[in-house]
């Protein structure tokens, strides 16, 4: 039977090994930006939120460059139902009109974001709030879709105030609102936000924390999960119907940044613990890596 001291040597052991086993991983990518949609249920459970603030912070003090990108769906619902607003969606779109866009926007900048940013600064980072009007970040244009109000898509990415940001070691914390050149605000949806921030600032790594484990060959069984493909694939996973409903537009939302230059693109289930260092720190990691070429290591 082991005793108490044995057991605190072998869990000490364990967590030296592990960090061990990151440092290749920490050289290869310290200096780099990786660009982190941070949604669903770990935006939603206190403890993975916990979780992913804490790996946010330890990618920023092993010399990464993270960037978190986020939305909020659940919590704009909570003040819409306060408000007596019904929330109509068509297509996996929020129907955004003047009033939505008003809740929307006080939600996501006003709430969501500098929740996440107190939390960063609290765990140790250097966090700084941002929505795409900040600086000119982004630039958005109407979906052209009718009956959805203010949706929008990015027009252009600006970064010159993320570079100063993450250059002098702050994590910039995005939500997904700007703004058009007239000043109307928009809601755009925070996948497309993260994909254009991340070829944009030519990241490394764009990373979709999701509710499922990856690219699924049977979406109803977990142990199907595809590890790794390319931009091929990935249309070719689409097309054959493989990927189909919600998760259409993810893997787009990847092959596009990929196509832009972005080193590689991830999908990972964000309700398992520490997921992002587990996906960047490890040779297997957990979920599905999208890559520009099949003929990339």
């Amino acid at each position: 039977m082991i005793n108490d001291t044995e057991y605190i040597k072998q869990d000490a052991a364990t967590r030296v090994q592990v960090l061990s086993e990151a440092l290749p991983y920490i050289q290869r990518f310290i200096g780099r930006t990786i660009v982190v949609k941070y949604g669903g249920a770990a935006m939603k459970d206190s403890k993975l939120k916990d979780q992913v603030i804490r790996d946010i912070v330890f990618l920023s003090c092993v010399g990464l460059r993270p960037i978190l990108v986020h939305g909020g769906g659940p919590e704009i619902n909570s003040w819409l139902d306060r408000l007596g607003i019904q929330p109509e969606f068509k297509n996996g779109l929020r129907v955004t009109d003047a009033l939505t866009m008003d809740v929307v926007e006080m939600v996501l900048v006003g709430r969501v974001n500098k929740e996440i940013v107190s939390l960063i600064n609290q765990a140790g980072g250097s966090a700084v709030g941002l929505c795409g009007k900040d600086g000119n970040l982004i630039t958005a244009r109407p979906q052209g879709i009718e009956d959805i109000g203010f949706v929008g898509e990015v027009c252009g990415v600006n970064i010159k105030i993320l570079e100063t940001l993450v250059n002098n070691g702050y994590i910039p914390v995005v939500s997904s609102v700007a703004a058009d050149e007239a000043g109307q605000a928009y809601n755009i949806n925070a996948d497309t936000i993260a994909g254009e921030i991340a070829a944009a600032m030519g990241a490394e790594k764009l990373i979709l924390l999701t509710d499922t484990r990856g690219i699924l060959k049977d979406y109803k069984d977990p142990s199907t999960l595809i590890p790794k493909v390319d931009i091929q694939e990935a249309r070719q996973l689409i097309t054959t119907g493989i990927v189909g409903g919600g998760m259409i537009p993810k893997v787009n939302c990847c092959v596009r940044s990929l196509a832009q230059g972005v080193g590689a693109a991830h999908i990972i289930d964000g309700r398992i613990p520490h997921a992002l260092l587990l996906e960047i720190f490890t040779t297997i990691g957990i979920g599905t890596m999208l890559i520009g070429s099949k003929f990339m290591p």
